[in-house]
């Protein structure tokens, strides 16, 4: 135990060390940066993640992040609403929009189905996703993660929607398997769009 704290250091640290992706170097490293902002800078940033928790909300329509009622793709009305998306996080409806190739509206999930992890159907967004049909929609694509829960999940998902008469179809396996939609380059995502096949 080191002798020498700086208790708000100290507690700086361990609050961005608990973000994903940062080790306690980083967190250090990060906070020794903030500390050398300038005040208003500083200010600035610590306003920005309030304002963002606080005015950032599910859209009522496909549950992707938003500040307004609708989000931006919902109340476009240059979307082909015959086609719904179905993604488990925000992260990958900003890694398709990159594509700039995909026409429909999106639905985000919020997770996949992971028993080992305490998630099962109920904490998703799969209710919202299934009263979202009846108004029209003729296809959905499973662009869920190519991992395991990502494979249930969109299993899942598929055994709901199919009695329903909605074309439900898989994105074709350009992604890598295991890997995740934010990290996929904008050809991958649009090969994988082209080639979906049906569940």
């Amino acid at each position: 135990m080191p002798n020498y704290i700086v208790a708000p250091l100290d507690a700086l640290v361990d609050r961005l060390e608990s973000l994903p992706g940062i080790g306690h170097k980083t967190a250090q490293r990060l906070a020794y940066h903030i500390l050398n902002m300038p005040e208003k800078d500083a200010k600035a940033f610590s306003e920005a993640i309030i304002n963002a928790h606080e005015k950032i909300h599910y859209c009522k329509d496909c549950c992707n992040l938003t500040d307004g009622d609708l989000c931006p793709v919902c109340r476009s009305d240059r979307r082909d609403r015959t086609l719904i998306c179905v993604v488990e996080e925000p992260k990958d409806v900003f890694a398709l929009e990159r594509a700039g190739d995909y026409p429909g509206l999106y639905h985000v999930l919020h997770g996949a189905i992971s028993p080992l992890a305490g998630v099962g159907p109920d904490q998703l967004k799969i209710k919202e996703l299934l009263a979202r049909i009846g108004t029209g929609v003729q296809e959905v694509i499973m662009a869920t993660n190519p991992t395991v829960e990502g494979d249930a999940t969109a299993l899942y998902v598929a055994r709901l929607l199919k009695p329903l008469g909605v074309r439900v179809t898989r994105l074709a396996y350009g992604i890598p398997v295991g890997g995740d939609l934010e990290y996929a380059d904008n050809v991958t995502l649009q090969r994988a769009l082209e080639g979906r096949r049906d569940l």
